[in-house]
Formats: structure tokens, C-alpha cells, sequence
């Protein structure tokens, strides 16, 4: 057909041929025009992107950092001039600087994955982008103008591939006799069945560790959903991220249900009480205490962590004999029967009691409880959050003790009273801005001992007004009497506390070998510095084989109204999971560029490693810091193989302490004496710890680059099993994946094994399995005690920021875990409540 119209055209004295080498010679004159535009829009970008290197380069380099990033700033312009006239030296020149690159990030970091990624990436991807045909061509050959640069890409691509196959984890494995070792003491355990949960630890010893065994590393392949409940207490209008009456609420399913014969018990951020059917899931009663509205809206964080169960001794007259005690976010304590869920009328008012009482004025949002309290021998010990950063007049971090059965007052522990035990009378009122305890107790019963995990007097980072019974006492383990509240002993883990550095979960009991033979019975209390002081819970002393040595820390450059110790206590037996000090190296981000803003970041600021003082008008970088390595989750311990597991996270903070007048002249931060409720900052002050009181202001916030993503790089989060016994890591593997947090903290990202932030603790089982969710992908996973191998997962319907609990019924081994997320780490919210079974049942939705 196409031979007969050609003959045609002729015949009729067309010019075909001509009409063909036109149409030829337009199409290359119009692909050369595409190509010279793609070239120059080619150069304009790489031009673009050197002169923010080149110039950022040489603020980095008159900062004292590295000096690659004007080199390669300097050298992309110099590319970018040359693709518009000589696109061979062009490529050539941008190859040289690939090959550099390469050779550059091995010197810096090695074969690390994290650290080759953020620095070669971005050039890779250039380069990539300079071998499409178009770009910056000189000749009909595409491998003659291309082969330089193709080289150099192959270069960093094979370093990036090589990269991959290196690990980030220890790997050991625990022994096989250590694995079967069984029969050893868990006193805390006496009179609690196996197949319960009566505590938030399980016990109040805060082990973590349940007795069953039906659930095992070869079986778990068969575990799957039981049951999902929803609680109906969801995240309103207004709190987390959505605008509304009560904008800026923290909105957190942090909740470990207990479980005691058939029934779980828990509470929700709002402050209900909900009991199920720990079977099938189904409420058997619910109980909404309605806490005032004046509270919910300035408390800034929603959450309880949990409920405690006790019974009401015989010889004790009462038709409230099973109870179920929970905080309320209005401050008070509620007793309900455990039975109905109806308030016991002999406790307090009606079922209530006030815990404002005894502190004086206190305005709305400064104090709550967030914990549950510790209940044993007819006593209900608490103390509750104070709200950091505000004052240096906030009210008391007193320790109360009530009677569990009339909610009376019996003792209270203060700090800066004389004697420190005492029962206030009604027109007293307990020594104001003194360390408080906002974290779960553990107790050992048998001595009759509670452990108190104490926080810093407010504010937290500065302390030029700290009195000596605020030093003696902040950061510590306090053990108090359960009947009497007198002191027995102190451990403090951190000197003049100047970084919020508070002992955010009761220790962990243990019985330990000594090395006589005989049986040690001991604690663990572990840090948010990632360190785990081993003591004898008998004195407060440390156990021989787990010695504590004074460390020399920073001390130049604090606030000149302060005083900074100049050493801090540091375990030296016992592994520790403290990242080591920042380097300009480790600076991370999505690109070579945003990494480069870190980088001046780091330069620009105060930091000469772990304790450096927060300065004034500079930013000081705190690492690691206040959100933990180990937060309010604590540390879970094997009984009886000695093992404990402990997971962590890694993100850097950066504070500047700054003079208030400068706010409170321009009247952005409005005057406050403490009298009537707190003044609301505007503009500027909105983020800003007023710290009233003293002479400055604070700003803290998490360390993120532009983009939204952390200064510091992978790894983010890890889990790690110590042995107790040989005080050594086991093993210690990344847990968690980008897939839920991408940049500007969207939800939505590749699944990269960084390792990810995590709030929540992790339980372990007889049958030798680990479950942990906590990670900001929205997971549970169960991982080989023996190994730390991942050996079965389950996607959540939203964030898992809570501690699992395992339970038995009617012979069947259930897991539980709390899905409801978590407004400060940014996961998904929900209200779900979900058990795990083998091979499950059909999910009941109520």
C-alpha cells in the first residue's frame, strides 16, 4: 500500500524524497532543540543546587566542619557552565566528583548503609538523570559522552549495594541451658496465678515476665487475632493536631490492661474504666468518672497507663472487697468495685478522692496522674505529673499514702519537710515545687519497701534555685516504707539534674547470683541515658560485680546563676544502650542538602557530648535526651533465665536558654505570680517553657532539619537482651521501619529498617517468646527470646504506644495490646484493644 502511494505521488510530480529528508531534518533539528532546552534547564538546576552547597559548603567550613560540601558546590557549578559548552568535560567533571564523593563517605562512615545513602544518593541520582541521551550531548555515540559518568555511578552504586549487606545488629544467642533454666525464685510473683495479670508489670515487682508456655517460638506461626474491641474513646475535635477548643493535646493509648480471673481491667485517655470478658472481649461494664471540662482542657497530655487491683484484706469490714483503682484527669483517684464497676461508697467521697488536697492553689493542668498507683498492704501509694517547665512555684512532688479501704490520708513523704514523713493537717499544705514521681511504682512486698523513680523540682533546665533537699532527691530511686512512708534509701542517677533527666519507671526486681554463692535479691532501675544501675533492693547499695563509677562531664558554658556538677554517676559493669557523643559526621537527612543544614546546625550549636549544659543565648544540643533511650516503659527481666530486654530510641533535642526579659518587655510572654490560672503566651512564647520564677525562658524542641526529619541518622531504634549474670549484650537488632513516617511526618514511606522510635515496653514468656509494639510503624511483633529474630508481626489498626500483657483462659495463652496511638510520636489514633490467640477466632468488633 505505502509502494503504490509513493508511485502515485510521483506520477503526480511529488517530491517524496526531498518531502522525507525534510521531515527528517526537522525532526533531529527539533530533537536538538528539546535537547539544548533539557541541557540548560539541566544546568540552571545543577547550578542551582551547587551554589546552596558552595555557599552552605563555606559556612560549614568557616564553622571548623567539612570541607567537601563547597568542593562539591564548586564543582557542580563549574559542571553546570560547562554542560552548556562542553558537555564532555561537563561529564567528566561531574564523574570526578561521584568517584570523590564515594571515596569521601567510605573515610566518613564506613560501609553504613544510613551514612552512604544520605550522601551519595542525591549524586546518584543526578547522575542517573545527566546519562539520558539529551542531556549534555556531543556526539552521535551515547556511550562515548556517557561513559564517564556511567562509570562513576557504578562506582557509588556498588558501594551503596555492598553497604546493604552490612549489618547494624549484635548477634548472639542466649544458651541453651540459660533457655531451660527454670525453678529459680520470682518472690514478686508469690500468690499471683499464672494465668493472671494483676499489675501493670504483671506483678509489683514490674518483671514483666509471664509464666506460660503454650505459645512458642515453633508454634507462633498459628497466632492470630482472637478478638478487637473498641473502647468508644476516641481522639475529639480539638485534641492531637486538630484545630479546635482544645488544640495541642497530647491524645495516647498508653494503657497495659491487668487481667485477675476472667476479666481484663483498663482505663482510656478520657479517664473511663472499662472491664471486658477476657475470653471474648465483650464489656461487661464501663464506668465514665466525667472529669471536669476546666482539666481535659489544659491538661496537655490525655492518657493512663492503667488500673490497680486489689483486695480488701478479710479481717477488713467492707461490701467493696475487690477493687479496681484508676487516676482521673481531674485529679482525683476513683475506687471502683471490681465486680459492678460502681464507685465503693466507703472510699473517700463516694468512691473519690481529691489529690489537690494538701497542695494548695494548684492551677488547672499543672498536676494529673497518669500512672497507676501501687496498692499492697492496705496502702495506695501515688504522687502524680507536674507540669514541667512553668514555674519554680509549681505545687508538691510529694509521695502520699492513703488507706486503700477508707482513702484517708495515712502518710505523706515531702521532700522538704521536717521530718519528711508526716500526715498534713487540713490547713497544710506540702512544700511546694519539690521532685515528684509521675511513673508506675514496683514494690517488694516481703520487705514492705515501695520504690519511688523520682523527676527533677521544676524547671527542668535550670536550677539556680534548687534547694539542698531538691538536689538530695531528684533523679533517684527512693524506697519508702509501704505502711509507714519513711525513707529507707536513696540512689540518685543523675547530679543537679539540669536535663530532664528523670527516672521515668519504677526498677524491675531480680534475685542474682553474688559471688559467694549466695542469692542477691536485687533491682534493676533503668535510665532515660540508657544506662541500668543494679542495686540491692534490701539497702539501696550496689551489688558486688556491678560497681559505679563518678565520670568527669561538660560543665563550661552553663547559666551563670547555676552550677553544673562536675561528675555523674555511671554503671561500669553493666552494658549500656547511651549512644555514643554526636559527631559532624553523623548528621543525617533525605538529601545531601538538608544534611548539610545539619551539619551548620551542629556546628553552630553548644555540645561537648552527654551532660553538656544548657547555655544561654546559644542552642545546646541534648542527647541523649529527655523522650529517653528508656522511657515511662522500662525494662522487662526473665526471671528465671536472668535476661532482661530493653527497647530504645535515639533522637536528639536542642535547648536554648534565653533571658525572659527579652519576652516579657515586649509583653509576647505576659507576667504571671502563680495566682489564678497560667496567662496564655502569644505569637512568639506559644512553644516557648516560661520557667517563672527565675530569669529565663526556655525553648526545647526535637532536633529535625527542614524537612521534617531527624538531624541524627539510623539507627532509631533498637531491641537488645542483656545477661544479667555475664553482663553483656546478647543480642541487640534494629526494631521498626520508616513505613509509617515519612518527611513533613506524613504517614506514608518506604518500609527502610532504620530502626524506629518507640514508646512502650515489651513483655517476654515462659514459652520463650518476646511481643513488643511501641514502634512508630504501627506494629506487634513477637521475637526469639534465644536470638532476637523477628518470628511473627501483625499490622495495627493504629499506633501501639503501649506494653502488651499475656493471660490464660480456659487453657487458651491470649495476648493483649493496647492500638490507639500516640500524639507526641505522631502515629495513628484509635481506640482499639486487640487479643492474640493460636489460630485465633472470628474478630468481634463492640
Amino acid at each position: 500500500m505505502l509502494k503504490n502511494d509513493a508511485l502515485g505521488l510521483r506520477e503526480r510530480g511529488c517530491p517524496v524524497t526531498r518531502t522525507v529528508h525534510v521531515n527528517y531534518r526537522e525532526k533531529r533539528s527539533m530533537r536538538e532543540t528539546n535537547g539544548r532546552l533539557l541541557s540548560i534547564i539541566t544546568s540552571i538546576l545543577l547550578a542551582l543546587v551547587g551554589l546552596f552547597l558552595f555557599f552552605g559548603g563555606a559556612q560549614l567550613l568557616f564553622l571548623g566542619g567539612s570541607w567537601f560540601y563547597v568542593a562539591a558546590g564548586g564543582v557542580m557549578l563549574a559542571a553546570a557552565l560547562g554542560g552548556l559548552w562542553r558537555p564532555r568535560l561537563a561529564i567528566a567533571l561531574y564523574a570526578a566528583l561521584l568517584v570523590a564523593a564515594t571515596l569521601w563517605s567510605l573515610i566518613e562512615v564506613g560501609f553504613d548503609i544510613w551514612g552512604l545513602e544520605v550522601r551519595l544518593l542525591t549524586l546518584v541520582g543526578i547522575g542517573v538523570w545527566l546519562m539520558l541521551p539529551q542531556v549534555w550531548r556531543s556526539s552521535d555515540s551515547w556511550l562515548a559522552d556517557k561513559r564517564e559518568v556511567l562509570g562513576g555511578v557504578a562506582v557509588s552504586s556498588l558501594v551503596l549495594l555492598i553497604s546493604c549487606f552490612m549489618s547494624h545488629s549484635i548477634n548472639g544467642i542466649v544458651p541453651a541451658d540459660r533457655m531451660m533454666a527454670q525453678g529459680q525464685p520470682d518472690p514478686a510473683a508469690d500468690g499471683v496465678p499464672d494465668g493472671d495479670w494483676s499489675a501493670y508489670g504483671r506483678t509489683v515487682g514490674g518483671d514483666r515476665y509471664s509464666p506460660l508456655a503454650q505459645i512458642t517460638p515453633a508454634n507462633i506461626s498459628r497466632l492470630k487475632r482472637a478478638w478487637s474491641t473498641r473502647t468508644g474513646d476516641v481522639e475529639q475535635e480539638g485534641e492531637g493536631t486538630v484545630a479546635g477548643p482544645d488544640q495541642g493535646h497530647e491524645f495516647n493509648l498508653e494503657v497495659t490492661p491487668i487481667k485477675v480471673d476472667n476479666t481484663l481491667y483498663m482505663c482510656t485517655p478520657h479517664s473511663w474504666v472499662v472491664a471486658l470478658d477476657a475470653a471474648t472481649g465483650k464489656v461487661k461494664w464501663k464506668f465514665d468518672p466525667h472529669p471536669a471540662a476546666a482539666d481535659l482542657a489544659k491538661n496537655v497530655y490525655l492518657a493512663c497507663r492503667g488500673v490497680s487491683y486489689y483486695r480488701i484484706p478479710d479481717e477488713i469490714q467492707t461490701s467493696c472487697r475487690t477493687r479496681i483503682y484508676s487516676p482521673v484527669a481531674d485529679v482525683r483517684m476513683v475506687a471502683l468495685d471490681a465486680q459492678t464497676g460502681k464507685p465503693c461508697e466507703d472510699f473517700g467521697d463516694h468512691g473519690f478522692i481529691s489529690m489537690r488536697e494538701y497542695l494548695g492553689h494548684v492551677p488547672h493542668g499543672f498536676h494529673f496522674i497518669t500512672s497507676p498507683p501501687l496498692v499492697a498492704k492496705n496502702r495506695l501509694i501515688t504522687g502524680g505529673w507536674i507540669f514541667d517547665n512553668q514555674a519554680n512555684f509549681e505545687p508538691s512532688g510529694a509521695i502520699r499514702g492513703f488507706d486503700a479501704t477508707t482513702g484517708e490520708l495515712a502518710w505523706a513523704w515531702d521532700a522538704g519537710h521536717q521530718p519528711e514523713t508526716w500526715k498534713p493537717g487540713p490547713n497544710d499544705v506540702l512544700t511546694p515545687d519539690t521532685p515528684n514521681a509521675w511513673g508506675v511504682y514496683t514494690a517488694d512486698t516481703n520487705l514492705g519497701l515501695v520504690y519511688i523513680p523520682t523527676g527533677n523540682a521544676p524547671p527542668d533546665n535550670w536550677g539556680g534555685t534548687r534547694r539542698p533537699f531538691d538536689d538530695a532527691t531528684s533523679s533517684s530511686t527512693i524506697a519508702l516504707d509501704i505502711v509507714t512512708g519513711e525513707r529507707r534509701w536513696t540512689y540518685q542517677t543523675v547530679h543537679h539534674d539540669l536535663w530532664d533527666m528523670d527516672i521515668p519507671s519504677g526498677p524491675s526486681m531480680v534475685d542474682l547470683p553474688g559471688p559467694n554463692g549466695e542469692t542477691i535479691p536485687a533491682l534493676v532501675q533503668s535510665t532515660k541515658r540508657g544506662e541500668f544501675f543494679v542495686l540491692d533492693r534490701r539497702t539501696g547499695e550496689t551489688v558486688p560485680g556491678y560497681p559505679v563509677v563518678e565520670r568527669r562531664v561538660p560543665t563550661a558554658g552553663a547559666a551563670p546563676d547555676d552550677r553544673v556538677s562536675p561528675t555523674q554517676p555511671f554503671p561500669a559493669a553493666m552494658p549500656t544502650l547511651t549512644p555514643p557523643d554526636l559527631k559532624e559526621s553523623d548528621m543525617w537527612g533525605a538529601t545531601l542538602l538538608d544534611q548539610m543544614i545539619c551539619r551548620i546546625q551542629y556546628r553552630q550549636s553548644a555540645y561537648e557530648g552527654q551532660f553538656t549544659p544548657p547555655h544561654v543565648g546559644r542552642t545546646t544540643i541534648v542527647y541523649p535526651a529527655f523522650y529517653g533511650v528508656v522511657d515511662w516503659h522500662g525494662i522487662t527481666i526473665d526471671p528465671q533465665r536472668k535476661i532482661m530486654l530493653a527497647n530504645a530510641s535515639y533522637l536528639p533535642f536542642r535547648i536554648r536558654l534565653d533571658r525572659r526579659q527579652k519576652l516579657e518587655g515586649p509583653g509576647i510572654l505576659p507576667k504571671w505570680n502563680g495566682e489564678g490560672e497560667e496567662p496564655a503566651a502569644k505569637g512568639d512564647a506559644l512553644s516557648v517553657s516560661p520557667d517563672y520564677g527565675t530569669p529565663y525562658v526556655a525553648f526545647t524542641s526535637p532536633w529535625l532539619n527542614p524537612l521534617q526529619i531527624p538531624c541524627k541518622g539510623p539507627i532509631w531504634g533498637t531491641l537488645s537482651a542483656i545477661d544479667l549474670v555475664t553482663r553483656k549484650i546478647v543480642w541487640q537488632h534494629p526494631v521498626g521501619t520508616t513505613r509509617d513516617t515519612g518527611p513533613f511526618r506524613t504517614h506514608n514511606n518506604l518500609p527502610l529498617p532504620t530502626g524506629m522510635y518507640n514508646i512502650g515496653g515489651n513483655i517476654v514468656t515462659r514459652g520463650g517468646v518476646v511481643f513488643m509494639g511501641a514502634t512508630a510503624d504501627d506494629y506487634l511483633r513477637a521475637f526469639d527470646l534465644a536470638t532476637g529474630r523477628v518470628l511473627w508481626s501483625d499490622r495495627l489498626p493504629a499506633g501501639g504506644q503501649a506494653t502488651p500483657m499475656s493471660y490464660d483462659v480456659n487453657g487458651k495463652q491470649y495476648v493483649v495490646i493496647a492500638a490507639g496511638g500516640h500524639g507526641g510520636l505522631g502515629t495513628r489514633s484509635g481506640d482499639y484493644i486487640i487479643a492474640y490467640t493460636l489460630d485465633g477466632a472470628q474478630d468481634n468488633n463492640k
